[in-house]
């Protein structure tokens, strides 16, 4: 009955639905198709329902409906859901993604190849933790092992793309072999939560996944590949066009929960918020707390609960005071609170005339300048030099203030450590933004395709600028931007760590030293601030030595995810609406 089946295929493609008993009677009439009792996979994040293996709408939505908790059902391949979504339409909703095919008679190879890293499959417990990792800072669920229906019994199989220089899973997919699942008579395949670490540098990574994915179930005979992809994920359908999968006219079908509530809502008020700030309401929208959004483009959201209200532009709010909000804006009074607390700042003066710089450059050798009240990088150069640098940085950073500061320099790295309610939330080294070479493509062109995937990993808020900052760091290198890097070469094209300009994130909370931490909270305390960003040079998170650079009073806190700093976030403003333990 092959040709049956794949005639069925065909009217899918060409947007042609039969009946959900018409669909029962083809599959029905292969004999092979259907198990005698309806197939339900786990994949460790909730169960795939293969639609047309259930014998009636009615018992279709009742497995939906037996969802459990934590977890997300989804319903594939259902003809006709409307006669599903009948059943239950309170608690039932159409999941409004796509559903694409691939047939493996159009799938053409690769014609470049992508290096700097290997796809192996998820083998241990260390494995499952970073692919876990990776899902949560894409606000994807994560998996648990112990719930996966066995391979032999037809569960999915994961597999991860591992950086070759340091181990780091910097990529993960799913793929499902539909012969083993549920004999499938057409002997398709899909594909499910492919996810590449949105701070990946190594290009390449989603399409190396998805082509390993097609070509490993190439190999076992199989016929395609599907998928399904949310309408409006744009860059993702490109690569899947160029990959050559088509629509196909079938149906999923969820049930509504807080995990799927974007899907089934829409987009509301806080559609235009930034990422900092609507993972604030997200959080207050679990815990019933009142939204109102009084300017999206602003960041500015009003909260209301239990008699109290309080205004907040991302993680600024009504409990942080203007003297406070002041004390961090002025980077030179930032550094005079901090100093007096008997913490370590760097020497600090302000810039004057050509000749107290050059004093000052000459007595530390290596500088840093930075706009006395700025944010997101804007305006700072580091490790200058010679007097012509010092001079020059001075003028760009009087385009965002008038007033210039000029710092000692201090090796390390760059530590951000989150302190919500005097407490540490998250802490994170943040590392410039760099390229990789692959021996084909001049720096300009590397830097600029790193940038469209920074904007795409972050909404838009991390890019890396080509201006004269970029270009200095590019030549201290001995590079220009026409330059063609070698394949495997490692390039820094940023002497600052800010996120705004390209930067990353390292998660390293699990290994802050208590010096670190206490010295965080001092900070806060003495700022008298209770939601801050504080920022240290560091030989390493695990080492006590530190340098205080300065404090951000808008903390950025969707960079710190899955560290819990939303929650702690709510708890500060709303301590009541805490679930119970």
């Amino acid at each position: 009955m092959k040709p049956l089946a794949t005639a069925y295929s065909q009217r899918l493609l060409r947007g042609q639905t039969p009946s959900y008993e018409r669909l029962q009677a083809r599959f029905a009439e292969d004999g092979s198709a259907l198990d005698t009792q309806p197939v339900a996979v786990h994949c460790g994040w909730g169960r795939l329902l293969i639609g047309h293996t259930f014998p009636d709408p009615a018992r279709l939505a009742n497995e939906l409906l037996n969802e459990q908790a934590g977890e997300r059902d989804i319903a594939l391949y259902v003809a006709a859901p409307q006669q599903v979504l009948a059943q239950s339409p309170q608690q039932l909703f159409l999941d409004p993604s796509d559903t694409l095919r691939l047939w493996f008679t159009d799938y053409r190879p690769a014609t470049r190849v992508f290096r700097g890293f290997r796809i192996r499959r998820v083998r241990s417990e260390a494995d499952w933790s970073a692919v876990n990792a990776l899902y949560q800072a894409r606000n994807m669920l994560p998996v648990d092992a112990d719930l996966l229906t066995a391979r032999h019994n037809g569960g999915p199989v994961y597999w991860l793309a591992e950086d070759e220089d340091s181990g780091a899973v910097i990529g993960s997919v799913m793929g499902l072999n539909h012969h083993t699942a549920f004999h499938d008579p057409e002997n398709g395949s899909s594909l499910w939560c492919l996810a590449v670490d949105p701070h990946c540098s190594r290009p390449g990574v989603g399409e190396v996944l998805v082509r390993h994915l097609v070509e490993h179930f190439m190999s076992r005979g199989l016929s395609y590949l599907d998928l399904s992809v949310l309408h409006n994920n744009q860059q993702a359908k490109n690569l899947y066009r160029k990959l050559g999968f088509r629509t196909l006219s079938t149906f999923a079908i969820k049930r509504k929960n807080g995990i799927n509530q974007p899907l089934f809502l829409g987009p509301g008020p806080e559609a235009g918020l930034n990422p900092y700030a609507q993972i604030l309401v997200e959080e207050a929208y679990k815990r019933g707390i009142d939204v109102h959004i009084d300017d999206a483009n602003a960041g500015l959201f009003t909260l209301s609960h239990g008699g109290r209200r309080i205004r907040c532009r991302e993680s600024l709010t009504d409990l942080t005071s203007s003297i406070s909000m002041s004390l961090c804006q002025d980077k030179s009074l930032t550094h005079k609170v901090l100093s007096a607390a008997g913490l370590n700042v760097p020497t600090q003066q302000r810039a004057g005339n050509a000749d107290d710089n050059l004093a000052f450059l000459e007595e530390h050798l290596r500088v840093v300048v930075k706009p006395l009240d700025g944010e997101q990088g804007n305006g700072v150069a580091v490790d200058l030099q010679t007097i012509e640098h010092v001079q020059d940085a001075i003028k760009a950073a009087q385009a965002f203030d008038s007033r210039v500061l000029l710092e000692s320099f201090h090796e390390g790295h760059d530590l951000r450590i989150v302190v919500i309610g005097y407490e540490v939330v998250a802490a994170a080294i943040r590392r410039p933004a760099q390229v990789i070479g692959d021996g084909q493509h001049n720096v300009r062109q590397l830097i600029e395709a790193q940038s469209r995937r920074r904007q795409a990993a972050t909404q838009g808020e991390s890019r890396i600028p080509l201006d004269a900052e970029t270009l200095r760091a590019v030549q201290a290198a001995g590079y220009d931007y026409d330059s063609i890097l070698p394949a495997g070469q490692l390039l820094a094209v940023r002497r600052t760590a800010n996120l705004h300009t390209g930067g990353c994130l390292e998660d390293v909370t699990a290994i802050l030293h208590s010096v670190l931490a206490d010295a965080a909270v001092r900070a806060a305390r003495a700022l008298d601030i209770p939601v801050v960003g504080l920022d240290m040079m560091v030989p390493g998170a695990d080492q006590p030595e530190y340098v205080f650079i300065e404090a951000n009073e808008r903390a950025g806190l969707a960079n710190h995810e899955p560290q819990p700093t939303a929650e702690r976030f709510i708890d500060l403003l709303f301590p009541h609406s805490q679930p119970a333990p």
